[in-house]
């Protein structure tokens, strides 16, 4: 059996991993460590909660021990898609660097130009950033990047998913060819295929599951619920006050505005609940995640901003409100449990809406999904949907409409009579026999018929000229 001593690690790391608590390496940090010690390009797939993080970061640390750092030219390069990502790194730095003397600095949002300025100014062993905010220092002269020596792009089909390959490829262009380039992805689809081949140099494939897999210690199951957000959100109460192992649980959202709706709601039924998004700030977002961590709430309402490899080991239920849009996403929101070996449980709540996306899933995955409990059968939500749709765009009209639902042998009957009824003209109208010409001197004619006046109630006002 593998141990980190048969790594090629050095003595001061492999101190920080054992007292860390760590004695064996997961799969893909046994294979790809000693490839990275090497100076080889890697190119590493494997679903989170593997350890991938500690897989670049050990090998980092050791090669550091060499050389040291220059004013604003930063040694090493590690790029995240997220804050929470990047900050998390940051912590891993500190874990198993705890021997060495390394200097780290974390560009990301939400966090003052003046003091990372200063940081870089020192110069730094690793700099850590989110694509933004480093090429915002770039731009303002206060970083090169001509002295890299290895560039790490983490959770790589998570910045495609966010926009930010034009950006990676940017800094790619900034840093030196003779780099070393450690690509980590957990699933590969064509596109970062296409940029692993455009910034990897004969890179080591290192790959210990199937690409867009799950864990097996993962139980995985659907219910069934109405279209409605008020009849999900009972749904998913339920659901949660039926799980007798519930320790904590993440619930995720497809969009930030019902992830704020759904944590009011649970608040008001009493849950121990908070709530994770990108609209809220650095400071708020970073004091939430750590009282998830500490068990101060049981429960975080998320978007997908906390589906990508936070490490948080211990989580034991995760809840899909909406089934994500991209079938990605389903990996890394169910990779939140089951983490390290430990057992797990994800529940996903499927509207017949959502069944395209659920389809997406499965066939990513190959794996059929066990239904917990079946779509309600009154749920028309579908059918709702396709007639507002035909609607807006039908032109035919409501009584069009009708009569093409009509049953085929209905549709040449007369229409009913009400319906073909003209409207009566007021019985008061006398009929226009008359030229036009002789109304119009009937019109002028005195009849002798008194015109009526104001009679005695003369206003003043009429009266100033008498």
């Amino acid at each position: 059996m593998t141990s980190f001593s048969d790594l090629g690690l050095s003595q001061k790391v492999l101190k920080a991993v054992e007292a860390a608590g760590y004695t064996e390496p997961t799969p893909i940090q046994a294979q790809a460590i000693p490839h990275a010690l090497e100076g080889k390009d890697v190119l590493g797939i494997a679903q989170t909660g593997t350890g991938k993080t500690a897989s670049f970061v050990l090998p980092m640390i050791t090669r550091l021990e060499r050389g040291r750092a220059r004013a604003r030219m930063p040694r090493t390069l590690i790029l995240e898609p997220t804050r929470e990502l990047a900050a998390q790194v940051e912590e891993n730095f500190g874990k198993y660097g705890v021997n060495h003397k390394l200097t780290v600095a974390l560009l990301i949002g939400g966090v003052s130009f003046e003091e990372q300025n200063r940081k870089l100014q020192r110069g730094v062993d690793v700099l850590i950033a989110t694509p933004g905010r480093l090429l915002d220092h770039f731009e303002r002269g206060k970083l090169l990047l001509t002295g890299v020596e290895v560039l790490v792009i983490d959770e790589a089909d998570r910045m495609l998913d966010m926009g930010f390959i034009p950006d990676i490829e940017r800094i790619v262009k900034l840093i030196p060819f003779t780099r070393q380039t450690l690509f980590f992805s957990a699933t590969m689809p064509p596109e970062i295929t296409r940029l692993a081949d455009q910034f990897l140099h004969a890179p080591v494939r290192v790959e210990v599951s199937r690409a867009a897999s799950t864990a097996t210690t993962v139980t995985q199951r659907l219910v069934g619920v109405p279209k409605k957000d008020y009849e999900k959100r009972a749904v998913l109460r339920e659901l949660i006050r039926n799980q007798t192992d519930l320790k904590n649980g993440i619930i995720f959202c497809n969009r930030k505005r019902d992830v704020s709706e759904l944590f009011r709601s649970l608040d008001r039924h009493g849950f121990s609940v908070g709530a994770l998004h990108g609209d809220m700030d650095q400071r708020s977002r970073m004091a939430m995640l750590q009282g998830f961590k500490d068990n101060k709430i049981q429960l975080l309402v998320a978007s997908d901003v906390a589906a990508r490899g936070l490490d948080i080991p211990d989580v034991s239920h995760v809840f899909n409100f909406d089934v994500p849009i991209h079938a990605e996403d389903y990996v890394h929101r169910i990779g939140r449990t089951g983490r390290a070996g430990r057992e797990g449980a994800a529940f996903t709540l499927v509207s017949r809406s959502e069944m395209k996306h659920l389809e997406a899933i499965q066939k990513l995955i190959t794996t059929e999904i066990e239904w917990l409990s079946p779509i309600p059968e009154g749920d028309a939500a579908d059918d709702s949907e396709t007639e507002k749709k035909r609607g807006r765009g039908d032109k035919r009209g409501k009584r069009g409409r009708e009569r093409e639902a009509r049953p085929e042998s209905d549709k040449t009957a007369p229409v009913a009579a009400e319906e073909r009824k003209p409207r009566e003209k007021p019985e008061k109208q006398e009929p226009r026999s008359e030229p036009k010409r002789e109304r119009k001197d009937r019109r002028r004619e005195d009849d002798g018929r008194v015109p009526v006046g104001f009679g005695e109630d003369i206003p003043a006002f009429m009266m100033n000229g008498q």
